[in-house]
């Protein structure tokens, strides 16, 4: 049986002949190059563009990616919360109208416009109820809110102390909501105490005035 020779690779002779292939070429006709100049140049550009996509796209894209990522955050978020509510919605109803019922107890111990002449009426009927003589009783200036109206009177009254302590508890006792402010008693000439103080009392607005005072409201914003 007949040895197959050996195969011998002359290193040096193939890399001249590579070497030689890069020398003395055309820069501004690189279609003559020899193939591997040539196909050196295709990686070489391929590579450069990829480089370059990645700074310029790739990175943008993550970016994206990352806020994208955080609205993804936010919506779970969101949708726990919804689904919360969503869940507990028939819990809700009844809590709404709770409350309501109890603002509609709070809007009937405000007066209203026509029944403010009969408070101060009560007002005046529980000093002298308790022997207490009025030396002041003076309506100030209505101070309308956005929901309701407060009216201030300037109250002195003059007495002895029981029957001043007794006068404020009925003024706290009385159907309406009334409220005794800036209260101040110094004894008097005769032995009698005398007591001044700012009696507020309150009043829901009408629908008429609710409009008005929103109308206000708006103008307010857009000056």
């Amino acid at each position: 049986m007949a040895k197959t020779p050996p195969i011998s690779i002359d290193i040096k002779a193939w890399f001249e002949g590579i070497s030689k292939q890069f020398n003395s070429l055309d820069t501004k006709d690189p279609s003559s190059w020899p193939d591997l100049p040539k196909y050196t140049l295709y990686v070489a550009i391929a590579c450069t563009c990829v480089v370059l996509l990645w700074f310029f796209w790739i990175v943008d894209s993550k970016d994206e990616l990352i806020v994208e990522q955080e609205k993804e955050l936010k919506l779970r978020d969101e949708y726990k919360v919804k689904l919360a509510k969503a869940v507990n919605l028939d819990a809700l109803k009844k809590q709404r109208e709770q409350v309501q019922q109890y603002v509609t107890q709070l809007e009937k111990q405000l007066p209203s416009k026509a029944e403010m002449d009969a408070l101060l009426s009560d007002i005046n009927q529980a000093g002298i109820g308790r022997s207490l003589q009025f030396d002041l009783f003076r309506p100030g200036q209505v101070v309308v809110r956005e929901y309701y109206a407060e009216l201030p009177i300037a109250v002195r009254v003059t007495g002895r102390y029981h029957d001043i302590g007794s006068f404020a508890a009925d003024i706290s006792n009385l159907s309406r909501i009334v409220t005794l402010n800036n209260m101040s008693i110094v004894p008097t000439k005769d032995g009698a105490l005398a007591m001044d103080a700012t009696a507020k009392t309150f009043r829901y607005l009408d629908a008429q005035e609710v409009s008005a005072q929103r109308q206000a409201a708006a103008k307010g914003a857009k000056k």
